[in-house]
């Protein structure tokens, strides 16, 4: 029988970086996927990032993760998203070439020296003593591993749903993985029924855009890797345009062959990414919502109606699209569809993604009941890293919410739990003036040289660029500019008012308005910066105040987080506990306080009484060491 240290089951976004991952540690890894032509497919949206997602991918990037660098070889268009609010929300998306970028994201899977890629499909896995020994697949082949990472994404008996029709099949008319969920189901893994959705495919050259509304990159482009230095440029645009009353009253008449209102979908959708016939149901007030058209590719003529993903019937979606500019001559190649699959209860796993199932199964991406290409590639990253310590016998490695995006996600899974296809967003982070996009090599890096992802390349620029931003920081705090005719003519000409006193630099960057650069008109003896580090300058400076605020709110969290709960504790012999609390605590086995907290079902009330319980125990184990 063969052997490897991990074996990695799919190869879409989490499976890839799990892989590449578990493989750049030093483990020898296969990843094993039902179809070689899918290895990270965009079967939805063509497009990395986006608000809260961009800061995913980043995170991953500065770990020592693979996405930003692909994206960044292959992106078509690129825009940074909430420009015209603060920093802590501003997120980078970048429309891709989705073949380029799966060609792109396969060489980095075989030049892989530790890593193999098969195409099969897991039928069963194997288990000796509540731990993985490997995977058998369809065909009979058995293959042992020490650690086995599930990053199944919506495979697992999905269903294609239109209309009236449905049929077992995954995305753009791959095949489903029929044998995998009831071997989850023989290990005990709870599983459930999530659904997703996407828009329809319409040919290029039957797309009428001078009825739309040009929607152009962003000039320069700021890429997604820290490590990306060549200029980068946009190859592609995308266009703007409407839905109408017309469309939905089409919509809205044939609302009783929609799926989701026949009873045909038994699957849970993402709130946050609703059908076209869901939202004019929903929002029957609006008038119009907007839809993106967007490229697939720089050498496919189909592009993507980003807004109207569906799964009505195909003349209904014929007839509801051709009302809308721009596409009332439109041609479908691929017609919207539902997509219901299995996914797993994520409230079973740990903070390191692994299964309390069996020791050595992990879990990752939308199989954890996550949405989105760049949520299945960081908790990819943080599976594939936890396999290879398993297989090592070193420690987890864990995110806090106060550290990463990826922390945030993470724990909401495994604590919260979620009933619906998961989405990150800004809004889920405590901590987000901290913890920003253009940051997260600063907050990650050192710990992905620490892991043994980053290199020392990595290494070697953070250091550099922080001494780069100390040092002009430090040269603005002491430098002073005095009145002069000059300075008066310079402020004036900025909007700003003027003052009969010295001004400090650093004041003056904090107005409205007033940038590094343009502090360098009367201050040319102040270096020229780097576009990221003079970014850096500018927001520690002008946000310094809510920053400070922001990390003392850090540390009273951090005191919740290090008040450590005994592992394996039954919970249901302490008194004062409601019982819903003591039953979820006790199935779920919270790290510390502050995870218990965030637990639903587990009240202001019941982190009180734990909070006396821990202080008990503490002296109760101090009068022990005194009499010991």
């Amino acid at each position: 029988m063969e052997s490897f240290d991990v074996v990695v089951v799919g190869a879409g976004h989490a499976g890839c970086e799990a892989a590449l991952a578990a493989a750049r540690l030093g483990c020898t890894t296969l990843a094993l996927t039902l179809n070689l032509d899918a290895v990270a497919l965009m079967p939805c949206n063509p497009a990395i990032g986006g608000t809260g997602k961009g800061q995913l991918v980043r995170e991953v990037d500065a770990l020592g993760g693979e996405m930003g660098r692909a994206i960044d070889d292959t992106f078509i268009q690129s825009r940074m998203l909430n420009t015209g609010k603060g920093p802590a929300v501003h997120s980078l998306r970048a429309q891709a070439d989705k073949r380029a970028y799966q060609r792109r994201m396969l060489r980095a899977l075989l030049a892989e020296p530790n890593l193999q890629l098969r195409q099969g499909e897991c039928g069963r896995i194997l288990c000796e003593g509540g731990r993985v020994t490997g995977v058998e697949t369809t065909t009979g082949a058995r293959v042992a591993c020490r650690a086995l990472v599930i990053c199944a994404g919506v495979y697992a008996d999905s269903r294609i749903i239109i209309g009236e029709c449905s049929w077992a099949g995954g995305p753009q008319g791959l095949l489903s993985s029929t044998h995998l969920a009831d071997a989850l189901r023989a290990l005990g893994v709870r599983l459930r029924r999530f659904k997703t959705g996407t828009p329809p495919r319409v040919d290029v050259a039957s797309i009428d855009f001078d009825e739309t509304e040009p929607q152009p990159g962003d000039e320069p482009v700021t890429p997604f890797s820290f490590l990306t230095d060549a200029p980068l440029c946009n190859r592609a645009q995308c266009y703007l345009t409407y839905t109408n009353e017309e469309t939905h009253r089409i919509l809205r008449e044939n609302i009783h062959r929609a799926p989701m209102y026949t009873g045909a979908i038994h699957g849970t959708g993402a709130r946050y990414c609703p059908s076209i016939e869901d939202k004019i149901m929903r929002f029957a007030d609006k008038e119009r919502h907007q839809l993106f058209l967007e490229p697939e590719g720089l050498d496919t003529p189909e592009w993507y109606v980003q807004g109207f993903s569906t799964s009505m019937p195909e003349d209904v979606q014929l007839a509801a699209l051709h009302t809308i500019p721009g596409l009332r001559r439109a041609r479908v190649l691929r017609l919207a569809y539902a997509i219901e699959y299995e996914c797993i209860d994520p409230l079973q796993l740990r903070a390191d993604l692994s299964c309390r199932a069996a020791q050595g199964l992990y879990f990752a991406g939308q199989i954890n009941g996550t949405s989105g290409y760049e949520e299945a590639a960081a908790q990819g990253l943080i599976a594939g890293v936890n396999a290879a310590r398993h297989v090592q016998g070193k420690p987890p490695v864990t995110l806090g919410r106060d550290q990463a995006y990826i922390g945030v996600l993470v724990d909401d899974l495994t604590t919260k739990g979620t009933n619906e296809p998961y989405r990150m967003m800004t809004s889920r982070c405590e901590y987000r003036l901290l913890l920003r996009q253009d940051n997260a090599d600063q907050r990650l890096t050192e710990l992905g040289c620490e892991i043994g992802l980053a290199s020392p390349e990595r290494l070697r620029r953070l250091r550099e660029k922080r001494a780069r931003i100390e040092e002009a920081v430090s040269l603005l705090r002491r430098t002073r500019l005095a009145k002069t005719p000059e300075r008066d003519a310079w402020l004036s000409s900025l909007g700003q008012g003027d003052s009969d006193a010295s001004l400090l630099a650093c004041d003056l960057l904090r107005r409205p308005g007033v940038g590094y650069d343009d502090l360098r008109v009367l201050a040319p003896s102040m270096p020229p910066l780097p576009a990221d580090v003079r970014e850096q300058v500018e927001i520690s400076l002008r946000y310094e105040g809510y920053i400070d605020k922001e990390r003392r709110h850090v540390e009273a969290f951090r005191r919740t987080e290090d008040a450590l709960l005994p592992q394996g504790f039954d919970y249901g012999t302490l008194d004062g506990l409601r019982i819903e609390a003591r039953q979820k605590l006790t199935a779920q086995q919270p790290r510390s306080l502050g995870e218990a907290s965030r637990i639903s079902g587990v009240s202001p009330g019941d982190v009180a009484v734990l909070m006396v319980w821990l202080e008990k125990r503490r002296r109760e184990g101090a009068v022990r060491g005194e009499q010991g």
